[in-house]
């Protein structure tokens, strides 16, 4: 018996486009799996955006008025994939008409308001989710099977980082993403909320943090409401504005576990593209990868005899989790979309079920614990506890 399940994306921008895909190729990718998505509708306030969405990925309808998509009869999930400052007030919207919720990270503009997110959902019973999509690398994946199976044996070292270029240039565009009031922290909410997620899917609960903040490029220029994304440029003496949010985050990090680590995040440095990686050292074993080469992961596992003692690359292939689903050979690599398929199909899945799927809003709440204990320590210059959120 297949459950079909209406969905309704909000914001049409490049991610929501990207979910917009990805439930759609749930059906091809995981035909066999006994959930089908249809989409009802989409919505942006920029009226052609929402209407190229339609045409484009097939919506029933589209329109400027959010509130429509979670009105919607057919609708029974709601994908947020507008800017940050929205997703409160939808969440409380799409919980009180009972629909189940799909949310961008770092979902809440503040750790306040992603308690009071993960409040509601709670509150109303609906499942929820986060796109935290990088977990989702069939690599990263078999590393977590190799941690947990204890193969790397009793952990000791964890290192996080995500460095991206996208913000590197000073005639970037001021986008939402640099202004507090629409997007909250910087490259703490943008980017670093994808490091702690990882860490604790790897790793576990974090214990206490001391951190550090900069701000690299303080004038951008004003962008045109409704083009371009965040990777969009200006030109030399274009209208500027001040940037209102961190560059850089870096952190010591002690996990509850015992791990010894350190996260480090900038969207404004000059070199790396994309490099989202983390490396685990444990007493037996240790492994490292980076997005930028997603398909591979360096795996130190030594042999008794020490003929094989060192670093082995492995290629992504079908016998590793989902790779199949995309293609049936090893080498053949999946690609960043993909990985928006296989985060859709889980959270299909948890609704067609009703068996809460990771990561749903509570994890959203143990980063946001993270975050504003990293948060305490920019003020302090001291070493912080985790600590629970209060609510709105």
């Amino acid at each position: 018996m297949t459950t079909h399940l209406g969905i309704g994306v909000i914001g049409m921008g490049w991610m929501g486009t990207a979910h917009g895909r990805s439930y759609r190729l749930v059906n091809d990718r995981f035909h066999d799996a006994g959930v089908q998505a249809r989409l009802v509708i989409c919505a942006d306030d920029v009226a052609h955006r929402a209407e190229e969405a339609q045409e484009q990925l097939g919506f029933a309808e589209s329109t400027t008025d959010w509130r429509r998509v979670i009105e919607h009869p057919e609708v029974q999930i709601i994908n947020i994939a507008a800017p940050n400052f929205l997703h409160l007030e939808m969440v409380q919207a799409a919980a009180a008409a009972g629909k189940h919720i799909f949310c961008e990270k770092p979902v809440g503009r503040s750790p306040q308001e992603t308690a009071e997110i993960e409040k509601v959902a709670r509150e109303a019973g609906v499942m929820s989710f986060v796109g935290f999509n990088y977990r989702w690398a069939p690599m990263v994946q078999h590393c977590k099977n190799l941690i947990e199976s204890g193969k790397l044996g009793r952990l000791t070292h964890y290192r996080g980082r995500f460095f991206s270029m996208y913000g590197s240039n000073p005639h970037g565009l001021l986008t939402w993403r640099f202004k507090r009031g629409l997007a909250g922290a910087g490259a703490l909410g943008d980017i670093l909320s994808h490091v702690v997620d990882m860490a604790h899917m790897l790793i576990g609960p974090i214990r206490r943090v001391v951190s550090n903040r900069h701000t690299f490029i303080r004038e951008r220029p004003l962008p045109i409401p409704g083009q371009g994304t965040h990777f969009s440029l200006g030109k030399p003496g274009d209208p500027t504005g001040p940037v209102e949010n961190e560059d850089y985050v870096s952190a010591l990090v002690e996990f509850a576990n015992g791990v010894q680590g350190s996260f480090e995040a900038c969207r404004a440095i000059f070199g790396p593209k994309c490099e989202m990686s983390f490396e685990v050292n444990g007493a037996a074993g240790a492994a490292k990868w980076n997005f930028e080469r997603m398909n591979e992961l360096d795996l130190y596992l030594p042999d008794p005899e020490g003929l094989h003692d060192g670093y082995t690359t492995l290629l992504g292939g079908p016998k590793y989790p989902y790779h199949a689903r995309f293609n049936p050979g090893d080498g053949i690599g999946i690609g960043y979309e993909d990985l928006k398929v296989i985060e859709a199909y889980n959270f299909l899945m948890s609704v067609a079920e009703g068996v809460q799927r990771a990561p749903s809003f509570a994890d959203a709440l143990r980063l946001a614990e993270v975050q504003a204990a990293i948060m305490r320590s920019w003020e302090s210059g001291a070493w912080e506890e985790i600590d629970g959120v209060e609510h709105l």
